[in-house]
């Protein structure tokens, strides 16, 4: 499985030339448009053989997955600041109902169990809510994806400078991440992060 070497330090898209030399090196669109989180953490990138994995334990139910895919995250991700929260991106109650779990909700707990450098982060699986369903976005352009996710989640409590990690499986367009993000840097969350186990290249690549 390839991994996410050479990033964007914002949204950790894929770049064309190694950013060895300049791990700060930011992407046009984050240039232009700063995304509403500090930084994406997502150490592998999202093809063949990671859609495979991830589709089997989202849409097949295969939970056990939980430790190979958290492991996976681990060998390569790099926690670069001290976190306060980890925060599942959160479904509808109708759509857990159906698949019967939140696998960024699994995933987040699996990370706490094994990680020792997360010992005083907590899990705050009920801080943040969606307030309403929204279609499926796997056929959306990034302009649509963002349409479908306007207001759609809400904090439930105060998030006072506290250093908050969203946690999802696939980092696509940033549209559900941004959503999230931008709920809770108005709920006063000091810093923001997303991590998430696999990145999209970008269109084309």
């Amino acid at each position: 499985m390839p991994a996410n070497h050479s990033c964007c330090a914002g949204c950790a898209i894929p770049l064309p030339s190694p950013a060895v030399l300049n791990p700060r090196r930011l992407c046009g669109s984050c240039l232009l448009i700063p995304p509403p989180f500090h930084r994406v953490v997502a150490p592998w990138l999202y093809g063949e053989y990671f859609s495979h994995l991830i589709h089997q334990w989202k849409y097949r139910g295969e939970r056990r997955m939980t430790p190979l895919l958290a492991s996976l995250w681990r060998q390569r991700a790099e926690i670069q600041t001290p976190i306060d929260l980890l925060v599942p991106v959160p479904l509808h109650w109708r759509r857990r109902w159906q698949r019967g779990f939140n696998q960024s909700e699994l995933l987040c707990r699996q990370l706490l169990a094994t990680s020792p450098e997360l010992n005083l982060c907590k899990l705050a699986d009920h801080l943040v809510k969606r307030r309403r369903s929204t279609a499926p976005q796997s056929t959306m352009t990034a302009k649509q994806r963002t349409h479908n996710l306007k207001g759609a989640f809400t904090v439930s409590e105060p998030c006072d400078n506290l250093r908050i990690a969203i946690v999802d499986d696939v980092f696509t367009t940033g549209a559900t991440a941004s959503a999230v993000a931008g709920a809770l840097a108005t709920a006063g969350a000091g810093y923001i992060e997303v991590w998430c186990l696999a990145r999209t290249p970008a269109p084309g690549d």
